[in-house]
Order: structure tokens, then C-alpha cells, then sequence
């Protein structure tokens, strides 16, 4: 169930590249709630307007929804593809259950960010910038992996040929994700009227 050597030529950079962009975005988030503490007040860097911005997000519930900031998470994480991103690029090959671990917390990821992107639109009614670098980054990240594990035969035999056909296609599966949430963002909040 290894990927192929170019594929893991690929696969290793993109999920260092990741990794760290996800880093990035959680610790922003991590000195933007840090701020919040310290003044409820205060005038974040990433609040452009009454609908784009980070305090409102921060400072919600869902915010904080395992009882601790949310960019925790990120933080810890975002380290997971950098790892294995990194030891691919080292020449490391990973059995299938390692694959299969990795698929899960991708795929948790990916849930969580779904239930905040629809938190952000429908119930916040903003759309914090640094949580959307992060929803940015899992998308073709969760893309990656489950289209990589299904090729690789990692997901089972039966998708093994949609897997490596659909590998193909991550820019054009990922661009469409971009622009399902964006046409959801203006149709919801009239994004454009306010930037």
C-alpha cells in the first residue's frame, strides 16, 4: 500500500507546505485570542469590517468549543503533515494502518472545519480571516490524503482506479470547494457589499 517514489516526491512537499500554512493561521488565531483576553476590546488586525473579521469568531462560543480555543487545535494539529511530510521526504514509507490513522485525523479535521465554516455563515454571520486561511488549507489537504490512500489502494481495492483518476483533479475539486463556500458567504452574508 506505498504511494510511488514520485508520488511521494509530491505528496511530501505539499504536506509540509500545508502544515506550516495551517501553523501559521492557528498561531495568528492563538495571538488574536490572547489579545481578547487581555482587552475584550481591543482592535485585532484581522477585523476588516463587521463581516470580515476574527473577534467575533474568537469570542463565540463556538469559538471555544472543546472548552479551550479552537486554534489550539490547529496548532497541534498542523503538526501531524509536516511530520509526515517531512519523513516522506526523507524516503519513509508507511504501512497501511499509518495511512489509515493519518486519513482519520484528516478527515475529523475537515469535519470540524466544515462545522465552522457553516457556524461563520449561518449563525455568526462573519467570516474571520486567519480561520480561513485554515479552511483553505484542509480542504486540498483532506483531498490529497483520501485521493493518495485511495490510489495507493489504502481505502480498499474498489477505489483504487477513481483514486488515481481523481488524483488528477485536486486543483479542480479544491477550486470548486473555494467557490461552493464563497457563493454560500455572499448569498448568506452579501460579502461584497461590505468589503
Amino acid at each position: 500500500m506505498q504511494a510511488r517514489r514520485s508520488d511521494q516526491r509530491l505528496l511530501g512537499p505539499f504536506l509540509v507546505l500545508a502544515g506550516l500554512v495551517g501553523l501559521w493561521a492557528s498561531f495568528e488565531l492563538v495571538l488574536a485570542k490572547f489579545a481578547t483576553l487581555d482587552d475584550p476590546d481591543a482592535a485585532l488586525g484581522c477585523d476588516f469590517s463587521i463581516i470580515v473579521q476574527c473577534g467575533a469568531n474568537l469570542t463565540s462560543a463556538q469559538g471555544e468549543v472543546f472548552g479551550f480555543p479552537n486554534p489550539l487545535l490547529g496548532l497541534a494539529g498542523f503538526v501531524a503533515p509536516v511530520a509526515v511530510g517531512v519523513a516522506l521526504l526523507a524516503g519513509a514509507t508507511f504501512a497501511r494502518w499509518f495511512w489509515l490513522l493519518f486519513q482519520a485525523g484528516v478527515t475529523a479535521g475537515l469535519a470540524f472545519v466544515l462545522w465552522l465554516i457553516g457556524q461563520s455563515i449561518y449563525v455568526l454571520g462573519t467570516l474571520c480571516p486567519w480561520c480561513m486561511v485554515v479552511w483553505a488549507v484542509m480542504i486540498p489537504l483532506f483531498w490529497t490524503v483520501t485521493l493518495r490512500n485511495a490510489a495507493a489502494g489504502a481505502l480498499g481495492a474498489g477505489v483504487q482506479r477513481a483514486g488515481a483518476y481523481l488524483l488528477t483533479w485536486i486543483v479542480p475539486l479544491t477550486l470548486a470547494c473555494y467557490l461552493l463556500i464563497a457563493v454560500l458567504a455572499q448569498l448568506r452574508l452579501d460579502v461584497l457589499r461590505y468589503l
